[in-house]
């Protein structure tokens, strides 16, 4: 069995962007020992990065690692060959940048990851509701839509400025920090309101447990699939639908269908074709990256811990991807 290396390799950005190859190096050659995959921060990545890195180790005999970095970055990475496989790219979220990529031929998308995911501006929905079995009255009964946040400051106090309300964005290295600036001010919301992003995924996190365990008010961005929308009951505000022109006028409809790729090197169908082969039929859905997601709020699992046992759950999912020696191969050493 061959060692597991599901290390963080921390690249620095200029070494990432200005590394340069040699035709025995990921980004050229006709052979490969090591695959690198992309990790730009959030869980749901983190758990097909593992799933994926667990067969490719098991089944088809490689090295695994991951390179850290924002989305630009690992993309960039990828269009280099410093980076392998990204296994969740979030296209509409860096459409320009994606399409380029693809145009030039210097990535590859193989496959669908899921396309029935959601993001936006969300709030427990306790906030609207209530919630009798903790004693909770509706804060904001008549919250539907997000321009009705104007309306609420109160309900979302900014902790360090009691006169206006908070709203959490991405971290602001996020492709997704710019579309949610400009939906705070297309939709008037500086009026009462203070943006604020916080310095990771984790410290989103963090303020939205507090504040749900605490049963205060919270509004923000996320997005589903994710392990926190899976346990927690969350309400997305709604937008008009999605209009391409409105949408690129000023970002006031709901974000744009999010096709979630699988996308490799363009070097690597030579390097590795059967690894290649296998990502071509990676296919999962919302539903089943949160299953993973819940194991890891749920239990207190790792990324990786949940991607095993998401692996032992759904064994019918994943050996369909596989030729059966293969899949064996794996199932042995799970």
């Amino acid at each position: 069995m061959k060692k597991k290396r599901f290390g963080v390799s921390l690249v620095a950005t200029i070494a990432l962007l200005s590394a340069c190859g040699s035709d025995s190096d990921n980004g050229g050659g006709d052979e490969i020992s090591v695959i690198t995959f992309a990790d730009a921060g959030w869980e749901s990545l983190r758990i097909h990065n593992a799933i994926a890195q667990f067969i490719v180790e098991e089944g088809y005999g490689y090295d695994t690692e991951t390179t850290m970095g924002s989305t630009p970055i690992t993309v960039q990475g990828l269009r280099d060959g410093d980076i392998n496989v990204y296994m969740e790219i979030w296209t509409d979220n860096i459409r320009e940048l994606y399409d380029e990529s693809i145009d030039s031929g210097e990535i590859i998308e193989v496959s669908m990851n899921f396309d029935d995911n959601e993001q936006g501006f969300y709030v427990p929905t306790y906030v609207i509701e209530g919630d009798p079995d903790r004693d909770i009255e509706p804060m904001a009964p008549d919250l539907q839509r997000v321009e009705d946040l104007v309306n609420y400051p109160d309900v979302f106090p900014d902790p360090e400025d009691s006169s206006m309300g908070r709203i959490l964005n991405a971290p602001s290295d996020w492709a997704v920090y710019e579309d949610i600036a400009m939906k705070f001010d297309s939709y008037g919301l500086e009026e009462t309101f203070n943006l604020f992003a916080p310095g990771s995924d984790a410290g989103m996190v963090t303020d939205l447990v507090r504040a749900y365990e605490d049963g205060e008010g919270w509004v923000g961005y996320y997005w589903e699939p994710t392990g926190i929308t899976a346990q927690y009951d969350l309400t997305l505000l709604e937008e008009d639908d999605y209009d391409e022109e409105q949408w690129e006028e000023n970002r006031t409809t709901a974000f744009p269908p999010n096709d979630v790729t699988v996308a490799v090197n363009q070097h690597l169908p030579d390097q590795a074709p059967e690894v290649v082969e296998f990502l071509e039929n990676y296919e999962t859905s919302s539903e089943l990256t949160e299953a993973a997601l819940a194991y890891m709020e749920e239990d207190g699992l790792s990324e990786q811990e949940a991607a095993m046992r998401w692996m032992e759950e759904y064994q019918d999912i994943w050996t369909s991807w596989l030729p059966d020696d293969i899949a064996q191969d794996v199932l042995d050493a799970l």
